[in-house]
């Protein structure tokens, strides 16, 4: 209920920030329903909603990304009869959570070239092989690149979603982002971006924060920081449920 309400004065503060008056307006206002996402042991994935409003025609582009990082891409191969890891890359910079969606597609409303400057697409991704690749190894690194952002789309880690921004009457808008239940923790950015005659005309950016909480965020903490230790307790651990397994057995 306190959600809805804040929800509700959100949306009357930005009809406020939008009515025509002697000074001049600003062009685009946003916001997210929830700022943080706590992360349980039974978190089974949410739905952020984004809202704003826009002073006068335009579209909205709404890209949402996660912390960077580095991932690794394995090719498999038949060998003898068995697939077997054959040739690998590692990528750096690489968005670990990205969503984009907007109120049409987005060839329609930017160039190439614009959303190459903004990031907008998955084909606009700056991230890059750890390794230098040579001018024989471009299309090869270009392979590995597609497969990176299939894995990713797979586990529902990046989304482009045209037309899920809704404009509720000429000046707001909103969209649902769709958060999973492997989702990395971490710092985001909710970027919203007016477009008007193929240009960006205002743009704006909302932070996220990703955390665990709870018991298994105290694990988690607790294996980060002390890996040795955690490895050698749960060795232990695994090497007790197994005697008392056996002496229930011997028992029955």
């Amino acid at each position: 209920m306190m959600g809805l309400r804040r929800l509700v004065f959100g949306l009357f503060a930005l009809l406020a920030i939008v009515q025509p008056g002697p000074a001049r307006a600003q062009a685009l206002v946003a916001d997210l329903s929830d700022h943080f996402i706590a992360i349980t042991t039974g978190f089974i994935g949410t739905d952020v909603l984004l809202f704003g409003a826009i002073e006068g025609d335009g579209d909205v582009i709404v890209v949402l990304r996660g912390p960077t990082g580095k991932e690794l891409v394995r090719r498999k191969s038949r060998v003898a009869g068995i697939f077997v890891n054959d040739k690998d890359m590692a990528f750096v910079n690489v968005p670990t959570f990205y969503s984009v969606s907007s109120n049409r597609p987005l060839a329609e409303i930017l160039s190439t070239n614009v959303r190459m400057r903004h990031e907008i697409g998955f084909d606009t991704l700056r991230f890059t092989p750890e390794r230098a690749a040579g001018a024989a190894d471009l299309p090869l690194a270009d392979t590995f690149r597609q497969a990176l952002i299939r894995n990713k789309q797979n586990a529902e880690l990046y989304v482009e979603d045209p037309g899920k921004v809704v404009f509720l009457g000429a000046r707001l808008f909103r969209t649902r982002v769709y958060f999973p239940s492997n989702l990395p923790t971490g710092s985001y950015t909710a970027d919203v971006y007016l477009v008007r005659d193929g240009a960006v005309i205002s743009a704006q950016s909302t932070p996220l924060v990703v955390s665990k909480v709870g018991f298994g965020a105290e694990v988690y903490d607790f294996a980060y920081q002390w890996p040795m230790a955690y490895g050698a307790l749960a060795v232990l651990l695994a090497l007790f449920a197994g005697w008392i397994a056996a002496l229930v057995f011997r028992r029955t």
